[in-house]
């Protein structure tokens, strides 16, 4: 991780996270696959109890509006 990136961290913030998958495949191209990411994602949302303000779930990548 660089060292040079300062990071933020604060109750109530909201994070944009983008996630790629491994050499930009098309894993999430699938109706099933989609599913089962928002199924997984649920399980983890519930488990560590963050907000989940709005996603966008593409073929080779996803991105996560969270608080």
């Amino acid at each position: 991780m660089p060292t040079h990136l300062k990071r933020y961290y604060g109750a109530n913030h909201l994070h944009f996270i983008t996630c790629a998958c491994y050499h930009r495949q098309p894993w999430l191209a699938s109706q099933e696959r989609r599913d089962l990411f928002l199924t997984v994602l649920e399980q983890v949302r519930q488990r560590y109890s963050f907000v989940v303000v709005g996603y966008v779930v593409m073929p080779d990548h996803i991105y996560l509006l969270d608080q």
